[in-house]
C-alpha cells in the first residue's frame, strides 16, 4: 500500500476509523445524496480513497477509485465540487471533481507535491501547499488551475491553508519559528503574515468557524503525542482546551451552523469520528469500525 500522505507534513495526525459500505465507483455513479454532509479520506478498501457520509454515520459513499492515494478533500462553498490531492500521476497534484466523483480533473499539474487545497468562499480560487521549491509553501490559483501565485517564501515549511469565510484571510501552519508548527494567518495576497499561537508543542489543522470569529485547531502543547482540540478567537486570544483525553484528538472541523465540531478521537481504542458542542460537551461517537479515516470537511 502507498505510504499515507500524512507523513509528508510535520503535522502527521492520528489514523481514524470507520465502517465503509454502499460504495459507488470512483469518477462516476449516481448523484451524491444531498444528505451526505461530510467528505473524508479512508483506506478501508486497501488504499486511500475519498468518501462521503451523513452526520449520523450512515449513507457512506465512495467517490474515488484510482490508485495513487486520494486525500484532503474539501467542498466548494456551493457544495457542487470537491477539491482534493492525489498521487495518481506520480506526484501529488490538486484535482477537483463533481460532488458525485465525476469529472476528476488535474488543476495544479506541475513537478513537486501539491496538496491540502482550500476553496475561496466565492469558489473562484483555491489555496494549496506545494513543495515545488523544496520547502512547502502556500500558493493560490484560479479554480481552473490558472494564475498559480506564491504567497509564502521561507526556508521552513508552510502548509494546510484554510480560507476565511469572508474571503480576506488564509490560515496556515508553519514551523518557521522552530518547533513542530504554529498557527499563522495572512492576507490573501500573502501580506501581514502573523503568528497566532506560541505554545510548546505542535499546533496544526486550524479551521475557521462559519462566522469567522473563532478558530478550532489541534494542539500537542499539553503533552507530546497527545493531541487535544482547542478553540481561540480569530486574533489568537482566548486559547481554550475543549477536549481532555489521553491519546489523540485531531482533525477538527466546524459544522455549518457553528454549533458543533466534528473531530477524530481514539477514546474507543481505535480512532473514530465524533461530534461535540463547541464548548467540548456532549461528545457523541459517529463511526464504529476499523479502517483509516481522516480529513473531515463538512458541507456548508
Amino acid at each position: 500500500m502507498k505510504s499515507l500522505k500524512y507523513l509528508k507534513t510535520p503535522a502527521f495526525g492520528a489514523m481514524l476509523t470507520l465502517t465503509l459500505f454502499a460504495c459507488g465507483g470512483g469518477g462516476g455513479g449516481g448523484p451524491l445524496p444531498l444528505t451526505n454532509d461530510i467528505v473524508y479520506t479512508s483506506n478501508r478498501d486497501g488504499r486511500e480513497e475519498i468518501y462521503t457520509v451523513k452526520v449520523d454515520g450512515t449513507g457512506i459513499t465512495r467517490i474515488t477509485n484510482v490508485a495513487g492515494g486520494n486525500a484532503r478533500p474539501t467542498w466548494s462553498h456551493d457544495g457542487t465540487k470537491i477539491a482534493f490531492e492525489t498521487g495518481r500521476d506520480g506526484n501529488d497534484e490538486v484535482y477537483i471533481m463533481n460532488s458525485d466523483g465525476s469529472g476528476q480533473t488535474n488543476l495544479s499539474n506541475i513537478a513537486g507535491n501539491d496538496n491540502t487545497p482550500s476553496w475561496s468562499p466565492d469558489g473562484s480560487k483555491i489555496a494549496f501547499a506545494t513543495s515545488r521549491h523544496g520547502s512547502s509553501e502556500i500558493y493560490i490559483m484560479n479554480s481552473d488551475g490558472s494564475g498559480q501565485t506564491r504567497l509564502t517564501n521561507n526556508a521552513d515549511a508552510d502548509w494546510y491553508p484554510r480560507w476565511s469565510p469572508d474571503g480576506t484571510k488564509i490560515l496556515f501552519s508553519s514551523d518557521r519559528d522552530g518547533g513542530g508548527g504554529e498557527i499563522y494567518v495572512m492576507n490573501i495576497n500573502g501580506t501581514n503574515q502573523t503568528r497566532l499561537t506560541n505554545a510548546t508543542g505542535t499546533d496544526v489543522y486550524a479551521t475557521w468557524s462559519p462566522d469567522g470569529s473563532k478558530i478550532v485547531f489541534k494542539s500537542e502543547r499539553d503533552s507530546p503525542g497527545n493531541g487535544e482540540i482547542y478553540v481561540m478567537n480569530a486574533n489568537g486570544s482566548g486559547q481554550t482546551r475543549i477536549t481532555n483525553n489521553s491519546g489523540q484528538d485531531t482533525y477538527p472541523e466546524w459544522s455549518p451552523s457553528g454549533t458543533k465540531i466534528i473531530y477524530g478521537s481514539d477514546l474507543g481504542g481505535q480512532i473514530h469520528m465524533y461530534t461535540m458542542n463547541v464548548d467540548g460537551s456532549a461528545s457523541t461517537r459517529v463511526t464504529t469500525d476499523l479502517g483509516f479515516e481522516a480529513d473531515y470537511n463538512w458541507r456548508l
